[in-house]
């Protein structure tokens, strides 16, 4: 090699060197403007000890006013409308030990403003992209399946059919209900700490509020997550979610962009959940809905320890979203790249263990309820369950006795011998 080319190949190593340069400072300055998009400022912040940051941000100057929609906007305190709840059969698996937030512990929120969990310059940079962070995968769907919904609370021979997609990067355990005016749904969710195989892999249990086709569906989601590529760990998580276009360009977790009012001062949506069920041991819950309160705003409660008989409310607004639902789903799902292949992910869902575990052993969610025009809770008409993987993730419906109503237990440990 001539001098010549050594020359112009060193010129070509440092010109690469100093573009790396300039371009890593024109990131980290776009991740700053990002962060500051989303953290506002703060007129008190908590330190949790397990390492989250709580700002109390004024009501009026949270995420969700940058929208231009919400301009001039006046929050909805209080519903507008009362539930009345249905008593029939009802069961009662546990002694109701329900969960709160490890960051309660160290501070609370004064009147006036919400607790919102700080995004860190190192959540920004886990993401792929800055544009879709505290977005889900786009879901691939490449076939739809046939599954029955029974009527009435007892076996029947009463069915009807429902088609369900195949989705390629996701794999999923849940009861399903169909109809036309669904405008809520609730349920009591068992709380676990199931094992997430990979950094960029994530499960879930909760429920989906969902109008539209299957490829292009809105939804309205909330539950538990473990989620490291999000949240920096594997703890589990109060999460809620929307999209207007199956996960496509819209929605997002929690408050990372706007959508979502937030009105809770006790409450921090990504926050962590504790303490968390143990196989054969205490068994914890959280009772989570989203509700309709007006055309354009629902509502989103669930019960903690702070409040254990009332239903403490977040109310948000979604921009000319769903107005009713044609489905509700209970259960959980996984999310990788590894499902429905070989090798399959070793991600679990729920506690980690088969539906036909039961109670002690098994996730379930209990009292899955929904809200028709009615503006009662109660259990559905027509219900089914489906699993995407029958040997990776199961779902069972079970109904103890006569008189009481079903609990929908679900999960699995992803990879095992019959689910490689």
């Amino acid at each position: 090699m001539t001098n010549l080319n050594i020359f112009r190949l060193l010129l070509i190593l440092v010109l690469s060197y100093l573009s790396d340069i300039a371009n890593g400072r024109i990131y980290f300055k776009r991740v700053d403007e990002k962060l500051k998009q989303l953290n506002k400022p703060a007129v008190k912040t908590i330190q949790s000890e397990d390492g989250d940051i709580i700002d109390c941000v004024d009501i009026y100057k949270q995420p969700a006013f940058d929208h231009p929609a919400l301009k001039n906007h006046v929050i909805q305190m209080k519903p507008s409308f009362k539930l009345k709840e249905e008593k029939l059969g009802t069961t009662s698996l546990s002694s109701k030990l329900v969960v709160s937030q490890t960051w309660q512990k160290s501070g609370s929120c004064p009147d006036g403003t919400v607790p919102i969990r700080r995004i860190q310059r190192k959540d920004l940079l886990r993401a792929k992209s800055i544009n879709r962070f505290g977005r889900k995968p786009q879901e691939i769907v490449s076939k739809s399946n046939t599954t029955y919904l029974k009527k009435g609370l007892y076996p029947s021979n009463n069915t009807t059919q429902v088609a369900l997609p195949t989705i390629v990067n996701r794999s999923a355990a849940f009861l399903v209900t169909l109809g036309y005016n669904y405008i809520g749904a609730k349920g009591d969710i068992n709380v676990w700490n199931p094992n997430v195989a990979a950094d960029d892999e994530f499960t879930t249990a909760q429920i989906w509020l969902k109008a539209g086709p299957a490829d292009n569906f809105e939804s309205l989601e909330t539950g538990w997550t473990v989620n490291p590529h999000l949240y920096g760990d594997r703890r589990t998580r109060l999460f809620a979610y929307w999209t207007k276009d199956s996960y496509k360009s819209t929605g997002c977790f929690d408050l990372t962009c706007s959508g979502f009012i937030h009105t809770n001062p006790q409450v921090a949506l990504g926050a962590a959940i504790e303490p968390v069920s143990s196989w054969f041991g205490q068994q914890y819950h959280v009772t989570l809905g989203v509700y309709m309160v007006t055309l354009t705003s629902l509502a989103l409660s669930h019960f903690s320890k702070i409040q254990t008989n009332n239903a403490i409310n977040r109310y948000y607004k979604q921009m000319n979203m769903i107005r009713r639902s044609t489905m509700v789903e209970w259960g959980g799902q996984v999310y990788s790249t590894n499902v429905k292949k070989t090798p399959h992910t070793k991600t679990a869902m729920g506690s980690g263990r088969f539906a036909s575990g039961l109670y002690g052993n098994a996730c379930f969610i209990q009292n899955p309820n929904i809200v028709d025009f009615s503006l009662s809770l109660k259990y559905p008409e027509w219900v089914g369950t489906w699993a995407d993987e029958y040997y990776c993730y199961t779902a069972y419906n079970y109904q103890k006795s006569y008189g009481t109503l079903p609990v929908f237990y679900f999960g699995g440990p992803g990879q095992n011998p019959n689910c490689r």
